[in-house]
């Protein structure tokens, strides 16, 4: 009898809206596949109809028009690898405990999307000089706390990101239709941010000449460095450096001898250059291998050590990554009170027997 492979699952973090994360330590593919994409909701998922497959694009447009999701596929097209983070990624780690979803290091997922530049939509109907913001519209809607009618997800982009060459309106993931649960037919693809500006199920853009106050822009998503005020408040944007130790496990029981410490490492503000780990806790630190996808800008990185331990014994391991820019992972996370962009030196315990 053929036993069979075994699969890993996801992680259920709530039901209802659905928030799922991915495997992502059993998960060894630059591209994730579609059933392990993590699931981020704020809402229950959207009745979808005929009108859905139409983006309505207006405000200030000379030309304010709709477009049909087959005359989106017949536009010129180009596809990228982007790793999508939930900015509440590892939220369980922050040391005072914040309140939300507790994701550990699974809510972040990486595919090949595919679509049509936002920037070759946005000049067929040409805009306004004054224009500062696109602002995007998803088909999901629900009740938020604190706001009293039913509202659907809304978020923007400065003018500047949102015709970057490859902010993209995507209609495929890894070759195929963009799935149900991930934003079909369409899904705003905005590379190098954390998942929240990544619209799904996208229905309509506006072009605005203020700056968009809705409540997932002004209220969610947003650093608060401390717990009892809004001082120095400030969006989030984009990807933090960071990185996991996906093998060993933390608290696992190995034996001596020679074992693969691996992971992998991103950033939204440059390739991973450098990838170390620490065995006396971050008193020095030994060089990893880095492996990295030729040329794609944005995919994260995988690394690699080699380690021979011949003593038992409690190992804590730590990994830091750094990139291009010269950002590097600190010690400590920027603890603020949504718990939003976590990424402090990764870190495990493991034991040799």
């Amino acid at each position: 009898m053929n036993r069979k492979q075994n699969i890993p699952f996801l992680t259920t973090r709530s039901l209802h809206p659905e928030n799922q994360e991915s495997p992502i330590h059993f998960l060894n593919e630059w591209l994730t596949s579609i059933k392990y994409f993590y699931r981020r909701n704020h809402f229950s998922y959207p009745l979808l109809s005929q009108r859905h497959f139409w983006i309505h694009i207006d405000g200030m447009v000379h030309k304010p028009r709709f477009f049909h999701y087959d005359e989106i596929l017949s536009m010129p097209s180009k596809s990228i690898i982007v790793p999508l983070e939930c900015a509440g990624n590892q939220r369980a780690n922050f040391k005072p405990k914040v309140y939300g979803e507790q994701w550990e290091e699974g809510a972040i997922s990486q595919g090949k999307w595919t679509g049509v530049p936002l920037r070759d939509i946005l000049e067929k109907v040409g805009f306004s000089q004054n224009a500062q913001e696109i602002v995007f519209v998803g088909a999901d809607s629900g009740k938020k706390p604190g706001v009293h009618e039913n509202i659907p997800y809304t978020r923007s982009l400065p003018l500047e990101k949102a015709m970057h060459p490859d902010t993209l309106i995507a209609f495929q993931y890894n070759d195929k239709p963009i799935n149900y649960k991930h934003g079909y037919p369409f899904r705003l693809i905005v590379p190098n941010w954390y998942a929240m500006a990544s619209v799904k199920w996208l229905n309509t853009i506006k072009v605005i000449d203020y700056s968009y106050k809705g409540p997932f822009q002004t209220d969610d998503y947003v650093y608060y460095p401390y717990k009892d005020n809004d001082k120095d408040k400030f969006p989030v944007t984009t990807l933090n450096v960071n990185s996991i130790i996906q093998q060993p496990l933390h608290l696992s029981i190995l034996n001596t001898g020679v074992h693969e410490i691996n992971g992998m490492a991103w950033s939204g503000r440059g390739r991973i250059k450098e990838l170390q780990v620490s065995f006396d806790k971050g008193k020095s630190w030994k060089n990893a291998t880095v492996h990295q996808l030729s040329n794609q800008d944005y995919a994260w990185s995988r690394w690699s050590y080699i380690w021979k331990v011949e003593e038992k014994g409690e190992y804590t391991i730590y990994a830091r990554a750094k990139d291009s820019s010269g950002q590097i992972q600190p010690h400590t996370p920027f603890w603020n009170r949504k718990g939003y962009g976590y990424n402090a030196v990764a870190r495990i315990t493991v034991k040799v027997e």
